[in-house]
């Protein structure tokens, strides 16, 4: 399978929002509980690094960055969200997609990304220990999902062509 890398864009929300739905759906991808209109996602994400991956049958997954803080010495830090829609999981579509993330993260001057990860999502742990995040913490309790406490795997890479 061929797969293309484009920027998001306005005009593709209907089917990023869709697969971050089937993210949402399965109540180990997010803490989100509903898909926020284009305007607020779009304030929430860094204007770079937002990509579609894209093959003959359409969008199958994107990917995209949101600062972790707005204090200026946290500007190279960033929080990777990755989504693949359920008809193309298990076709290393989120392999592609981090990999092109960490990439075009580092031609930003991005020095290390973060992830927030379910336990439950394992798929997701071993996707990113694979592309060279370690885990730096567990945070326990961290926020209520359908109010009941959920905990979370703090993970990091640190670019090694940005010191």
């Amino acid at each position: 399978m061929s797969i293309t890398f484009r920027p998001i864009a306005a005009e593709d929300w209907v089917k990023v929002a869709t697969i971050y739905k089937q993210g949402i759906d399965t109540g180990n991808a997010t803490f989100q509980q509903e898909i926020p209109d284009w305007t607020d996602w779009d304030k929430a994400h860094l204007k770079t690094c937002r990509i579609l991956a894209c093959t003959e049958n359409g969008i199958a997954g994107w990917a995209a960055l949101s600062p972790v803080s707005s204090r200026c010495v946290y500007a190279g830090v960033a929080e990777v969200s990755v989504y693949v829609s359920t008809a193309h999981q298990g076709k290393k579509i989120g392999t592609a997609l981090l990999g092109k993330l960490i990439t075009d993260s580092e031609n930003e001057g991005i020095w290390t990304l973060q992830a927030g990860i379910f336990p439950e999502n394992t798929a997701s742990l071993q996707l990113h220990d694979r592309m060279g995040f370690r885990q730096v913490g567990y945070r326990e309790k961290i926020g209520k999902m359908d109010n009941t406490w959920r905990n979370t795997v703090l993970l990091e890479r640190r670019s090694k062509l940005i010191i």
